[in-house]
């Protein structure tokens, strides 16, 4: 079959029709939008780098986060900036941390939003990197502890999901086992499984001040080159006890999207980071691409590739626009 008694257009002559058969849909329950919350009180520090987005101290979030209710959005990613950090990061896994008083605070007021912590060390080490430093090296098996105790306040304080976003080995079974030890075994773990070292993190870095203070995180973060190594990942965070596993970033790694769904046929969230959000916001800032229509093709172009969830600074924009 072919033209001119076949006509492609015709499934694209109207707006109804095109709706009909489109084979990607988006909805507001694909969406997990990302908050950075500060110690202290009544602080809304604005993120220069990432327009529209700040860090928010727990009085500030829980008006935030009622919008982010309102809008049907049903989960919530918080990162931690605590008031002191140090080389143990003792704020990571403190009961009365940034984090821990936050979860706490919106699950008495919104107590069906689904809560994701993030667990990781960089926001509480005064090095800024992921891990336990010993003679200039990220040592693994140490950080591993901190990990476990950190994913155990958080779940103590009534987080639905912990997300261990720090790329050591065997991180997910640590925290499977302290959490399930501790008696938290409904407490699931949505483990960042393929990470890059992405130049795509940089206005994260400002929004959770933790710049690493020397080198970089190419030791325990991913080469960008990689893509059967992703796959590799992703099935052990799976046979450690990951409940979803994800993709980080999103736009530049799709392939990797699309063959970690096809492999594994796990749940699978992706990452639309910070710089993939400036980016957007920049170009539209200065008139040269329609705000709504990009972001409605780039986390399309996520969902297509196989993501089941889309974690992205843009969710409220989309809930409103898809609502």
């Amino acid at each position: 079959m072919y033209y001119p008694s076949y006509r492609m257009r015709r499934l694209r002559r109207t707006p109804a029709i095109r709706n009909m058969l489109r084979e990607t849909t988006l909805a507001v329950d694909d969406l997990i939008y990302p908050f950075f919350v500060i110690a202290g009180e009544n602080i809304k520090n604005p993120i220069s780098s990432m327009p529209g987005c700040f860090q928010l101290s727990i009085g500030n979030l829980l008006g935030e986060v009622r919008e982010v209710a309102e809008l049907g959005i049903p989960a919530i990613l918080l990162f931690g900036i605590p008031s002191h950090k140090d080389s143990a990061a003792t704020g990571a896994y403190d009961s009365e941390g940034v984090v821990q008083m936050a979860v706490r605070a919106i699950k008495d007021e919104f107590p069906d939003l689904v809560v994701i912590t993030d667990v990781c060390l960089c926001e509480y080490m005064d090095h800024g990197h992921c891990g336990v430093v010993q003679d200039g090296e990220i040592v693994n098996d140490v950080t591993l502890e901190l990990l476990a105790k950190m994913a155990v306040t958080h779940a103590d304080s009534g987080a639905d999901f912990v997300a261990p976003s720090d790329m050591m080995d065997g991180r997910v079974a640590a925290i499977r086992n302290a959490l399930d030890d501790d008696g938290f075994t409904d407490t699931a773990i949505m483990a960042y499984s393929a990470k890059f070292a992405s130049a795509f993190y940089g206005p994260f870095r400002e929004a959770a001040e933790s710049a690493p203070a020397f080198g970089d995180r190419r030791t325990y973060q991913m080469d960008s080159a990689n893509g059967e190594e992703a796959i590799r990942e992703a099935l052990l965070d799976i046979e450690e006890g990951a409940d979803i596993i994800m993709v980080k970033p999103a736009l530049p790694y799709l392939d990797v999207i699309h063959a970690v769904k096809q492999e594994t046929k796990f749940p699978l969230a992706a990452y639309n980071v910070s710089g993939e959000y400036a980016m957007i916001k920049a170009a539209a800032a200065n008139g040269w691409l329609d705000e709504e229509r990009a972001v409605m093709e780039a986390v399309t172009g996520i969902k297509r590739a196989g993501a089941d969830l889309i974690i992205t600074y843009h969710a409220k924009d989309i809930a409103r626009w898809i609502g």
